[in-house]
C-alpha cells in the first residue's frame, strides 16, 4: 500500500471470510471480482473466458447456476479453474443445492427472488456444513415487493433492510460466514446504501454500481461509486457491471485500487499530459503508440508521455520512466533523471527498450548507466524552447492584460 492509500480514510475493519483461497474482509487486499457471460453448461468456453479474466485481474470470479446442465458444468469447471467460483443463484433453491454438491467456492442469493424462509435457511445450513460462504446480494431492481412498498421503493433503507431480514434467517441456523451487497443502478443511491449498510452490518461488503451500461457511461458510473466508497474506507471486494466483454471489468476492477494505492501495481500505468501550445510532438498519438506496445511487455511500471521537455520531466518525476518531446528529439527520464536523448522517431522505441532493461536490471542500475551528457542536451533543447516560445507559451498573460484593459474602460 502506497502513499496514495494512506491518505484515504482508514479502512472499515470487518469480519473475515474465505471464498476458496481468496480472504475477503478484515485486514485482506480487496478483491476483483466479475461473471461470465457464457453459458455455464458449455465447459470449455467458460473456463476460457475465466482464465482471461484471471489474466486481467480477477481473483473471483461468479458464474450463473440456472438449470441442471450449468451445475454439472460447474462440477467440470471448478477442479481446473484458476480461482475460486461463485455460483450465481436466483429463483431456485434445488440449485443452490446443486451448486453446493458441484462444489463452488461460494453462493450468491438473491433475496428478492428467493423468498421462501425455509428455504433460504435449508441453504444457509447445506452451506454452513459444507463451510461455503453465502453473498446477500440485494438489487434495486428486484425487491421485495413487501420491502419495495414499505418503503416508497428502492431506498437505501429498503436495501439495507432487505439484507437484514436475509442474515437473520441465516442466523437462525447458525451461520454468519456472510458477505454483504447492497447494489443499484442510481450511483447516488447505491452510496448512500453501502453507508447504511456499513453502519449496520460487521459483515464484509462487496461493491458495485448495478446495470452500470455500456463502456464509457457504464465506467464512469461504476467509478463514480466504487470509488467514491473506497475513499471513505468502505468495501471489501467489488465488481464493475458492464455491458461489455467482462474482461473489462476484471481491468477496471485491478486499475482502480492501484490508482487508489489499494492494490501493489501488477501492469502498466501510462500518464500523459494534455497538451498545451508548447507541445512539440502529437501527444495522443505517442501516448497511444506507447501504451499498445509497454502492455504488451506486461511489466509492472508507471510510464509518462509528456508533450514538451520544459515541464514535462519534472511534473512527472515520480514516473518510473518517461518521454518528453522538445526540437524533434525526445528527452529521456528515470524518476525525472534525464539518461539520454532520442531522435523524436524513435521515442516508442525508446521507451519499450528502457522499460525491458528496468524490469531486468532495476531503475538504481539504469540511472547507474545514463548517458552523463544528456543532461546538458536537455538544457540546452528547454533554453531554446524558451527562447522561442516564451514562459507562456498559451498566451495567457495577453489574454489578461486584454481583460484587465476592458474592465478599465
Amino acid at each position: 500500500m502506497d502513499v496514495t492509500a494512506s491518505s484515504l480514510s482508514p479502512r472499515r475493519l470487518t469480519r473475515q471470510i474465505s471464498v476458496g483461497s481468496v480472504k475477503v474482509g478484515g485486514d485482506a487486499p480487496i478483491s476483483v471480482q466479475s461473471m461470465t457471460t457464457t453459458k455455464t453448461a458449455d465447459v470449455e468456453a467458460t473456463l476460457a473466458q475465466i482464465y482471461a479474466l484471471a489474466g486481467a485481474g480477477a481473483d473471483i470470479v461468479r458464474c450463473t447456476c440456472n438449470e441442471r446442465a450449468a451445475a454439472e458444468g460447474l462440477a467440470q469447471i471448478i477442479p481446473r479453474s484458476p480461482v475460486p467460483i461463485v455460483a450465481d443463484i436466483h429463483f431456485h433453491v434445488e440449485m443452490a443445492l446443486a451448486a453446493l454438491e458441484a462444489g463452488v467456492h461460494g453462493l450468491r442469493l438473491n433475496p428478492g427472488n428467493l423468498r421462501k424462509p425455509e428455504e433460504i435457511r435449508l441453504v444457509a445450513r447445506e452451506a454452513r456444513d459444507r463451510g461455503v460462504p453465502i453473498r446477500i446480494g440485494v438489487n434495486a431492481g428486484s425487491l421485495h415487493p413487501d420491502i419495495y412498498d414499505r418503503f416508497g421503493g428502492a431506498t437505501p433503507e429498503a436495501l439495507v433492510e432487505s439484507a437484514r431480514i436475509e442474515l437473520a434467517y441465516f442466523q437462525e441456523v447458525d451461520f454468519d460466514d456472510v458477505k454483504i451487497s447492497v447494489k443499484a443502478s442510481s450511483v447516488a443511491t447505491m452510496i448512500a446504501a453501502y453507508r447504511l449498510a456499513s453502519e449496520t452490518f460487521k459483515h464484509p461488503l462487496h461493491l458495485g454500481v448495478t446495470e452500470a451500461g455500456p463502456l464509457p457511461g457504464g465506467l464512469l458510473k461504476g467509478t463514480a461509486g466504487i470509488a467514491t466508497l473506497l475513499a471513505e474506507g468502505i468495501g471489501d471486494t467489488l465488481r464493475y457491471s458492464l455491458t461489455a466483454d467482462p474482461v473489462e471489468e476484471a481491468k477496471a476492477g485491478r486499475q482502480l485500487l492501484e490508482a487508489l494505492g489499494l492494490r501493489e501495481r501488477t501492469g502498466l500505468d501510462l500518464i500523459a499530459c494534455p497538451s498545451c501550445g508548447r507541445a512539440e510532438v502529437d501527444v495522443i498519438s505517442v501516448a497511444t503508440k506507447a501504451q499498445e506496445a509497454l502492455i504488451a511487455l506486461d511489466i509492472p511500471i508507471q510510464v509518462a508521455v509528456m508533450g514538451c521537455v520544459v515541464n514535462g520531466p519534472g511534473e512527472a518525476r515520480h514516473a518510473d520512466l518517461g518521454i518528453a518531446a522538445g526540437r524533434r528529439r525526445g528527452h529521456l527520464f528515470i524518476r525525472g533523471q534525464i539518461i539520454r536523448v532520442v531522435p523524436e522517431d524513435e521515442m516508442v522505441e525508446a521507451l519499450v527498450d528502457e522499460a525491458q532493461r528496468i524490469a531486468k536490471e532495476g531503475i538504481e542500475a539504469r540511472l547507474a548507466a545514463r548517458d552523463v551528457s544528456a543532461e546538458a542536451d536537455a538544457a540546452a533543447d528547454r533554453a531554446a524552447l524558451l527562447d522561442a516560445k516564451g514562459v507562456d507559451a498559451n498566451n495567457a498573460s495577453q489574454v489578461i492584460e486584454r481583460i484587465r484593459r476592458r474592465d478599465e474602460h
